[in-house]
């Protein structure tokens, strides 16, 4: 199920895929982006670390951002912040498992496994998870794409750039855009090749990931390109630094900036917004759809 994505006059309408399916739900998608509310059961990632690592703190925030209209919650114990300690296969079991399934229960949301380790994925499935959403692209664990197939999840392939510890030393392309999808076409056709449907396979451009701030800019401007690949978008601009970046002040809050790119992003026809700020971000795309949005390009 598609319906078409405007391009503007440099090329026509690309099909918009519609629907996402994960391990027992489908969901379908409207023009306007779902959210994907992110909860990190970490002590360091870069915007809200340490605030949810304590499980219950994180399963509250889980319930919050349901009640704010959150379509999908996304939980991760690893952070994939630039230079971020790696965290082994247990701690990251032992900060997740009892969140996803606590959510499960009290939300009734898809629940999304942020992870690159294929223990913990399998693990989070086992407890209640749909989706496996993996910065590395399902690359870096060699038994994750066995997972993702036995376990019929839905998964999200991003591109990155080296790894959290490397991928912001000095990242470089010769054009940003035709690089990272020329990664995704073939991180879709590995899935593909084990068995994973295209329509369990959304991808993500990476925004953050090994890229810097002109890099991130470039991507967010011609998101619209990636519909090509036939597979929901999935992005994740929130509070990052390149929005700082444009604001001037590293101390700023990120909130207005945020949802500026989620709505640039919108325009393009993204189907996933994955966000800290639920509710202004909900907001802000209930009054652009009121007042027109995209309703006149398609």
């Amino acid at each position: 199920m598609t319906d078409p994505v405007e391009l503007g006059p440099r090329s026509a309408p690309l099909p918009r895929a519609g629907q996402w399916q994960l391990r027992t739900r489908r969901l379908t998608l409207p023009r306007r982006p779902l959210l994907m509310g992110i909860i990190n059961v970490t002590p360091d990632s870069f915007s809200d670390g340490g605030r949810y690592f304590a499980h219950e703190a994180a399963i509250e925030q889980g319930q919050q951002l349901a009640s704010e209209g959150a379509d999908i919650l996304d939980v991760g114990g690893e952070s994939t912040r630039p230079y971020a300690a790696a965290v082994d296969v247990e701690e990251e079991l032992r900060r997740v498992l009892p969140v996803v399934a606590a959510l499960r229960k009290r939300t009734g949301l898809p629940l999304s496994i942020d992870t690159s380790k294929a223990e913990v994925a399998r693990r989070a499935m086992d407890a209640g998870a749909e989706i496996i959403n993996d910065v590395t692209g399902l690359a870096a664990d060699p038994d994750m794409l066995a997972v993702a197939a036995g376990t019929s999840a839905g998964v999200c392939a991003m591109h990155m750039r080296g790894t959290p510890q490397t991928m912001q030393d000095d990242p470089r392309y010769a054009d940003v855009v035709e690089e990272v999808f020329a990664y995704l076409r073939q991180r879709r056709d590995a899935l593909e090749a084990v068995g994973i449907d295209r329509a369990r396979i959304a991808l993500d451009p990476g925004i953050g990931f090994g890229k810097t701030h002109a890099h991130n800019f470039a991507l967010a401007a011609d998101c619209r390109r990636f519909h090509a690949l036939g597979c929901p978008l999935l992005v994740g601009p929130s509070r990052k630094g390149f929005i700082a970046h444009a604001l001037g002040d590293r101390e700023a809050d990120r909130t207005a900036g945020t949802i500026g790119v989620c709505l640039a992003l919108a325009g393009q026809g993204v189907q996933i917004l994955r966000v800290h700020d639920v509710a202004a971000i909900r907001q802000a795309l209930l009054l652009y759809e009121a007042c027109g949005g995209w309703t006149e390009r398609g």
